[in-house]
């Protein structure tokens, strides 16, 4: 796997190149401010940059995984029938919304999880 690390000087160099040759005028945001994500002004400031990398990334904070799998288990909760598959997946709602908390109580706590 191909591995791109570059260091701030590097970065630098790249941003200074892309104004001289006019690319970084030719955005559309050049000049202006950055436009919040959603959620940003909710996000703890420790955690907005992270965040934003993983999401820039195309990844998510493992968080979010556990959030769709509880809407997940809500939705087959909502549409099952019979009474033990009803009872087995609410075990497993309440077992996942526990671990959910738990993380959560971690990153509001401590910073980290």
């Amino acid at each position: 796997m191909l591995k791109l690390q570059l260091t701030e000087d590097e970065i630098g160099q790249k941003l200074e190149e892309a104004r001289r040759n006019g690319e970084l005028q030719t955005a559309q945001s050049f000049g202006k401010p950055l436009a919040e994500d959603a959620g940003w002004a909710q996000t703890p400031e420790e955690f907005r940059m992270c965040f934003k990398i993983l999401k820039d990334a195309g990844a998510a904070p493992p968080e979010v995984e556990l959030f769709q799998q509880r809407g997940r288990l809500r939705q087959a909760l909502a549409e099952a029938g019979r009474e033990e598959e009803r009872s087995a997946l609410q075990a497993a709602l309440g077992e996942l919304e526990r671990q959910i908390a738990l993380r959560l109580e971690a990153l509001r706590v401590n910073g980290r999880l």
